[in-house]
């Protein structure tokens, strides 16, 4: 009986409404592969679909809580370094390897949150760039372990595969991974868990003062978010094969993944897809046409700045808001019906005799009730 007082009133069919959506546009991205004109454009798609998952799993500190990391580079970098020594030295799946590089990396960002999120703002922001900074440091200094500034080669998970067949390959797991992301976002912002972690986005002190765990709903959230960042780190070591502290630990790519987000919208289930396709596709036509000048840099840096300008909340939230003006707006019912039985009334005591019907309507017109 619930179940299909449900459906008659559609709740059941906006419940499942986000998962279809997750489905379709899934569907759609896979076709990809068979489109992709070359090689190389496969490649950019794995690299829009990592990107994707970096935005994406940012997202779920960013999105829920306000909270801006510039620090997500650290739980990749430690994800990518993690699976691919584990790779090295023990030969194990890199499947299985990802997974356990994940949880460590989750376990260590417990007491990284428990100390960064002792603060707020501007201050949250330059303990994130700290901790990247000095994980660049000790993982360039840790030369005997992880390369160094030479760099650590990832053995291949498939060697007998060709290139493109490799990029293929990897395209279908990073995409299985985003679908995972998507979920995890849609299962937080339909729960209780993500109502309490949106009222602290809007006032933390209030829910604070209403009883509400904040500190530790907002470390949950961080973890959460860290270790779905570390196995993207985990899947780029051994489809990219070559880690460098320098790259792994970029403050560029902690930019690039908040650009991505507070482009396509950080409240919204997609907001962070879209801005990955565009700012990473826009990235890589940049450097494909310009090279080494770095002329990406500047294009990034002032798509940002009209990012922050002009579209604080993301394109999806602006588009949303020039649909609703475009929009025709009714008239407010109460104007609306106070004209009409404004005219009614007079022309009503112009046409009725005195003392017949014309009166009792007019009386009625003045309640606001008229008589058909």
């Amino acid at each position: 009986m619930t179940s299909r007082l449900a459906f008659l009133t559609g709740n059941g069919t906006s419940r499942w409404r986000p998962l279809v959506a997750i489905a379709v546009v899934i569907a759609i991205l896979a076709l990809w592969p068979l489109v992709a004109p070359n090689p190389y454009m496969l490649s950019v798609g794995v690299i829009v679909l990592y990107h994707a998952v970096l935005a994406t799993s940012w997202n779920v500190m960013g999105g829920f809580t306000g909270y801006i990391s510039i620090g997500h580079a650290a739980f990749f970098g430690v994800g990518a370094y993690g699976t691919g020594l584990l790779v090295i030295h023990t030969g194990m799946n890199f499947l299985l390897a990802t997974l356990i590089a994940a949880i460590g990396t989750a376990i260590l960002t417990i007491p990284v949150g428990m100390a960064a999120l002792r603060v707020r703002g501007a201050s949250f922001v330059i303990v994130t760039i700290a901790l990247v900074l000095v994980l660049l440091l000790v993982f360039q200094s840790m030369g005997s372990v992880t390369g160094g500034s030479d760099g650590l080669v990832v053995p291949r998970p498939f060697p007998d595969l060709l290139r493109p067949e490799h990029h293929r390959v990897f395209f279908f797991l990073f995409l299985g991974l985003l679908t995972l992301c998507l979920l995890v976002w849609t299962f937080i912002d339909r729960s209780r868990f993500g109502a309490a972690l949106k009222s602290v986005r809007e006032d933390e002190d209030k829910a604070e003062s209403l009883g509400s765990p904040t500190a530790a709903l907002k470390l949950t959230a961080f973890v959460i978010s860290a270790g779905l960042t570390a196995i993207c780190g985990g899947f780029y070591a051994v489809w990219f094969g070559d880690l460098d502290p320098v790259f792994q630990f970029d403050i560029v790519l902690c930019s690039t993944i908040v650009l991505m987000a507070l482009f396509g919208g950080n409240r919204y289930l997609f907001g962070p897809l879209l801005g990955a396709i565009v700012v990473s596709g826009a990235e890589e036509y940049f450097v494909l046409n310009f090279g080494d000048t770095q002329f990406h840099l500047i294009a990034l840096g002032l798509l940002l700045a009209i990012v922050v300008l002009f579209l604080p909340d993301g394109v999806l939230t602006g588009i949303a808001q020039l649909i609703a003006r475009l929009r025709p707006q009714a008239a407010s019912i109460s104007e609306l019906s106070a004209g009409e039985l404004a005219d009614q009334r007079a022309g009503r005591e112009a046409d009725a005799p005195e003392g017949g019907s014309g009166a009792a309507d007019a009386r009625d017109a003045t309640k606001g009730a008229p008589r058909e």
